[in-house]
Parts: structure tokens; C-alpha cells; sequence
């Protein structure tokens, strides 16, 4: 089995087909109902609105999370620089990478059944990890019908 290298180059998501089956692509109809709910009177509206949401759909951020967790140790401000550079936004950075001590968690749920080890930035500037003794037995299993992961690899 080839182990897998990810480049300096390649990017840290990966596109997701959401028009599969079993797949909600969250469609967020909210803009229909906003644009005919304006009380403004007709001269302050725009002549023309887009209709694009500002919702990013149909991305996997994996890779950004296994990237994250082999620089633990390292330099916080190297590691966020090489991340923000092959990434198109650096929210989901920070799904992971507490910046601040009451932000910390031992385990941290991405979506609804992706668990990852929580991630902070030490006093002196490092990547590191909350807990660094937890497993995948740490992981509470809440359902039987969806697989639960960590890191992963299933529970």
C-alpha cells in the first residue's frame, strides 16, 4: 500500500458531488423570501440584486484536517501560512485550531460524525494538541446508523 504525500502545492479541499443521492446540498432558499419581504421604499432599491448565496457548498476539508495534524509542534505562523495559501478560505482552520483558551476541546465533531483531536497555538507560538492522549475510544457513539470516525478511520 503507497502511502499517500500531499504537495505544497495541492490544495487542502477537495470538491464534493452534492447532487448525489442521500445528499443534501443544503439548498438555502431564504434569498426567495428576503427579496419580496423589503419594506425600502421602490427608489432605494438596487435596479438589479444578485441572486448567487454566499454559501460555500461542496467542499471536503480532510485533507486541511490530517495536513493540521501532522504539524503539530511546529511553528503556528508557518504552518496557518502554508495552509491559507492552498486554501480557498481559512474558516475551517479554525474548526479545528483553537486560538484561544477558552475555545479549546478535547474532541472536535466536523459535520455529523467526523471526529478529530482538537488543535490550540502554545504561549510559545506552537501547534499543539488539546489532548494529546485521546482515541477513538473517546469518541461517543450517538446512533447506529451513521459511521462514526476519528481521524478517519471508523469507530
Amino acid at each position: 500500500m503507497r502511502a499517500h504525500h500531499i504537495s505544497s502545492t495541492q490544495k487542502l479541499y477537495r470538491s464534493v458531488n452534492t447532487t448525489t443521492r442521500h445528499r443534501s446540498n443544503n439548498p438555502g432558499a431564504q434569498y426567495r423570501w428576503k427579496r419580496n419581504a423589503k419594506k425600502l421604499s421602490h427608489e432605494l432599491l438596487p435596479q438589479r440584486e444578485s441572486m448567487h448565496g454566499k454559501q460555500s457548498r461542496g467542499r471536503d476539508y480532510t485533507p486541511l484536517f490530517h495536513f493540521l495534524l501532522k504539524q503539530t509542534g511546529l511553528p503556528w505562523d508557518k504552518v496557518f501560512s502554508e495552509a491559507s495559501a492552498r486554501l480557498d478560505t481559512t474558516d475551517p482552520v479554525f474548526w479545528l485550531v483553537a486560538l484561544h483558551e477558552h475555545q479549546r476541546r478535547d474532541l472536535v465533531c466536523i459535520g455529523e460524525s467526523s471526529f478529530y483531536p482538537g488543535l490550540f497555538v502554545d504561549e510559545n507560538g506552537l501547534l499543539q494538541q488539546v489532548d494529546p492522549a485521546i482515541t477513538g475510544k473517546d469518541v461517543e457513539v450517538t446512533c447506529r446508523c451513521c459511521t462514526h470516525t476519528f481521524i478517519g478511520v471508523p469507530v
